[in-house]
């Protein structure tokens, strides 16, 4: 496992770094823990204060990367979606064949947002007085332009931010003065050299607010450790406590071992257990399914799943490796952005504040399947959930919908807890939680830039 060095001046705490006339700012990590990472506790405060949200709106989400949609879903001239984090909005337009351009979705004239969702236009209108630009920006009509000698058309231009590709994502970034998206990724372009998203569709996409502090949700998903008790149907497939984590420079990655039983269940489950188990889960009739004597779980479960991809989609996945075909590879893009790596789990995750509320927020869950060539379908539509409603009412999720149902049940309690608890920080494991740790070490990083 690769780790960051964190030097003992950079982890002072935000509070001391970052203090002005009128507030200061709450500690990620607890000043006697520093000495020691693997048992370093988060301050709690930073998952419910505001001042915490405001902070990390002006040093995090106007200064960093992240994926606002994906190139599919603005495949014309004039296609645009919308994108917003706490107050910012954004619209990312396709305005020309080969270009896309994001500008601040707000009419210089009184202020009113010019675009709502998403759809195709000729040209940005604002709907209160008419004024235009063009889908590059520039300032194409004002009403009674006699009234408005005062107004330069170039000054006037709409106000732009950064954007930039990575297989088939398009990324923003409020900062003008950034770094590259290809300095920023680091490492994780070569981790997907051999898994081209880019010529996957999004088949899927759906949305719900949670009741919880998006660092909270976020880290529901960065660890498998919590699978013994949440996730019990799944233990005799899958290798929850065998996963490896691995931490890079603002970056990380778990891979979860699948069609192996869990450790924590011993000896007591066989190979024909195993299978049965995975069908059982994958809506199969378990009793149609038979172990042949000369393989193993995991080989036969790899070879069927090269079969149905073959089968369902046209591609060829012969030369591929189990762990490829199987496994839970999941990749974390700081701040926010979850992308799966392998063919049998093609989810991407997003995670962002809901307005300003920091005790709730915006989880976004795609499946970006596999298209026979020159088949590209349209990508589907975002479906939101109501918060009342279960991930099982989004039916295109599959089996996943009961999963993730677990893995958000306990989402209220935790934020909840956190602000009821009389202990000042939340403690985490040296090893499998190790990714959270690293996140709040880049986060702090990140907010004292």
């Amino acid at each position: 496992m690769t780790t960051v060095d964190f030097t003992q001046h950079e982890m002072q705490t935000v509070s001391e770094l970052l203090q002005n006339d009128t507030k200061q700012v709450p500690s990620v990590l607890l000043e006697q823990s520093v000495a020691d990472l693997g048992i370093a506790d988060i301050e709690r405060e930073v998952f419910f204060s505001k001042q915490y949200h405001d902070l990390e709106v002006e040093k995090l989400w106007k200064k960093v990367w992240q994926w606002a949609c994906r190139e599919e879903e603005i495949p014309s001239i004039g296609d645009y979606v919308v994108y917003e984090i706490a107050d910012l909005s954004l619209i990312i337009v396709r305005s020309a064949p080969s270009e896309i351009r994001a500008f601040y979705n707000v009419c210089l004239h009184r202020g009113t947002q010019l675009l709502v969702s998403e759809g195709n236009v000729k040209a940005f209108r604002c709907p209160f007085h008419n004024w235009t630009w063009k889908l590059d920006g520039t300032l194409a009509y004002i009403p009674c332009q006699w009234d408005f000698e005062h107004v330069e058309k170039e000054a006037f231009r709409l106000p732009e931010v950064k954007v930039a590709t990575w297989q088939g994502f398009v990324f923003i970034n409020f900062d003008l003065e950034c770094e590259p998206l290809e300095t920023y990724l680091e490492n994780i372009p070569d981790h997907f050299k051999h898994f081209p998203l880019e010529e996957r569709s999004k088949a899927v996409h759906v949305a719900k607010v949670m009741p919880a502090n998006w660092k909270v949700t976020l880290e529901a998903f960065m660890e498998a450790y919590h699978s013994v008790a949440t996730h019990p149907q799944i233990l005799k497939f899958t290798g929850d406590a065998n996963s490896q984590y691995d931490v890079y420079g603002r970056h990380s990655r778990m891979i979860t071992p699948f069609a192996v039983p869990s450790p924590h269940l011993g000896n007591q489950v066989d190979q024909q257990a195993v299978v049965k188990a995975m069908a059982e889960f994958e809506g199969t009739d378990p009793e149609t399914v038979q172990l042949p004597n000369s393989m193993t779980a995991r080989t036969y479960a790899a070879s069927a799943a090269r079969q149905r991809m073959s089968d369902r989609m046209g591609v060829d996945c012969s030369n591929l490796s189990d762990t490829e075909m199987l496994d839970a590879i999941e990749y974390f893009i700081f701040p926010n952005f979850m992308p799966w790596a392998g063919v049998g789990a093609p989810l991407q995750y997003r995670f962002r504040p809901n307005g300003n509320d920091p005790d709730s927020c915006i989880m976004d869950v795609l499946l970006l399947l596999p298209y026979p060539p020159g088949m590209r379908p349209t990508p589907a539509k975002i479906h939101w959930l109501t918060p009342e409603e279960s991930w099982t009412n989004a039916p295109e999720l599959g089996g996943l919908g009961p999963i993730f149902d677990q893995d958000t049940s306990n989402l209220h309690r935790i934020q909840r807890g956190l602000k009821a608890s009389a202990k000042p920080g939340v403690t985490l494991s040296r090893y499998q939680e190790s990714r959270i740790r690293h996140f709040h070490l880049v986060l702090e990083r990140q907010l004292r830039s």
